[in-house]
């Protein structure tokens, strides 16, 4: 792999061949790469239209990678530490490995944390709201309202009940759901709501649990991006019938790979815990085929269960929980880090004009599971996909959270969504990068972040 380090301000070299190669930018050479030939001369685009996308957004913003050569600073990760692997061992080395009691131990520590009652764990995010949507009755003919900037699971978690979601567009601001739209949205057919804290900044939960309210309506909290946040001073996770919560390893904390239903429902509780094992119960008070379910003694036959329900094995295992109850003690340090590098970044771009950072309500605590920048490109040369290249190119691990949902094939072709059917989600789209942002980062990582945007802006800027 050839990379490009500056020397100086007009010099590019290319390393990784037998001999390294000094170009000049005025002159014309030949590089050798994986057999192809490239040929550089006046850096004028008809000359490089055929280089690697990296190369040149390097080659155009002077060549010096901000990180070292082959270190790419990922957008998110875990931090696993020697007691986090010494409890998953610990756990391997008991009698149970899948459905023991870390599990219920694990659900106790996220439920208490959080001030809910009951929490019950499964096997990730998604099947987490797929397992709400269960409990919340969601089945062919209704409807559920959520935003179009999320991953594609909160709506698919609605499609898996055979319900249809329904898109409200997000406020400019903090890029939720915007109460209004919602209130727009309601139906005759809504039956819930599933609102998402995007970037772990809580929602408009008051206006939409009093919405909620007025249509008799479920509100099922996507707070995977909000573990640790807080809303009028109460911690995300006790705001809503459900709540939802991700454990995978870019989110605050990680099993590796699982999610967790929070509510204070003993009904929703049943459901969910019943879906996740395949719909089945072994409990002998819910059992229907009493003639089945007990021995000529009238005592319940100690192998028997009945499946009631369509459920899933949506089950996780004592170890992951073991992690998980380990991660759990380091939880508020990791949001309070993120926090730290948040102030950071807002700091260090408050005078960049040309990027919008995200804003906190002065009624909640964000969790930042995700730090995005919008791009201004009517104040810029060039716009967000070449900012996005020219970033990964100085190793700073940029990704775009997300594509809004209406615009993915599947839901254009079975609902008929189009362009410009969410104009404030698009248009957020369409500026969004998204940067580091996780507890083991250095200051050194995010001080190397922050010089490569400004880099980048600067270098692109339309007055420069």
């Amino acid at each position: 792999m050839i990379c490009l380090i500056s020397d100086r301000e007009t010099d590019f070299r290319f390393t990784g061949l037998k001999k390294s190669s000094l170009i000049k930018p005025n002159k014309i050479a030949t590089i050798i790469k994986s057999r192809v030939v490239y040929r550089l001369g006046n850096l004028t685009p008809g000359l490089l239209d055929n280089l690697d996308a990296s190369l040149l957004a390097l080659l155009r913003v002077g060549g010096r990678r901000i990180e070292k050569e082959s270190i790419l600073i990922p957008y998110g990760r875990q931090w696993i530490d020697d007691r986090d692997i010494l409890e998953v061992v610990r756990a391997l080395s008991s009698d149970w490995i899948t459905q023991g009691p870390k599990i219920e131990e694990y659900e106790k520590k996220v439920s208490g944390y959080c001030g809910v009652k009951y929490g019950v764990a499964v096997s990730s995010g998604t099947a987490a709201l797929h397992a709400a949507c269960f409990a919340a009755g969601i089945k062919p003919g209704d409807e559920v309202i959520t935003s179009p900037i999320t991953f594609v699971a909160s709506a698919n978690s609605v499609l898996y009940q055979g319900g249809r979601p329904v898109f409200a567009d997000i406020q400019p601001d903090t890029m939720n759901i915007d109460p209004i739209e919602i209130e727009k949205k309601v139906t005759s057919k809504t039956k819930a709501i599933i609102p998402v804290d995007f970037a772990g900044h809580p929602c408009d939960l008051d206006e939409i649990k009093a919405i909620a309210k007025r249509h008799n309506l479920i509100v099922i909290e996507d707070a995977c991006h909000a573990l640790g946040a807080e809303y009028k001073g109460k911690k995300v996770g006790s705001l809503s019938d459900m709540t939802i919560f991700s454990f995978h390893p870019v989110k605050h904390i990680t099993t590796g790979e699982d999610g967790m239903v929070l509510t204070n429902s003993k009904g929703f509780y049943e459901k969910l815990k019943i879906f996740r094992h395949h719909g089945i119960t072994k409990d002998p008070a819910d059992f229907i085929n009493k003639d089945l379910a007990l021995n000529h003694n009238s005592k319940v036959n100690p192998w028997f269960y009945e499946m009631q329900h369509l459920g899933y094995n949506y089950r996780i295992t004592d170890f992951q929980c073991a992690l998980g109850l380990s991660q759990m003690e380091k939880l508020d340090s990791f949001v309070q880090r993120r926090r730290e590098i948040a102030a950071r970044y807002n700091e260090a771009f408050a005078e960049v004009k040309e990027i919008i950072t995200p804003i906190e309500g002065n009624n909640v605590k964000a969790a930042y599971h995700i730090y995005v920048i919008q791009i201004r490109e009517d104040m810029l040369k060039i716009g967000r996909n070449e900012i996005f290249k020219t970033l990964r190119a100085e190793n700073i691990g940029v990704n775009v959270h997300y594509i809004p949902v209406h615009l993915q094939p599947y839901y254009q072709k079975k609902f008929g969504y189009k362009k410009d059917d969410y104009p404030i989600s698009e248009k957020y789209y369409e500026r969004a990068i998204t940067l580091p942002i996780f507890p083991k980062m250095r200051n050194e990582d995010v001080e190397n972040v922050i010089k490569a945007i400004v880099k980048v802006i600067g270098c692109y800027r339309r007055n420069s």
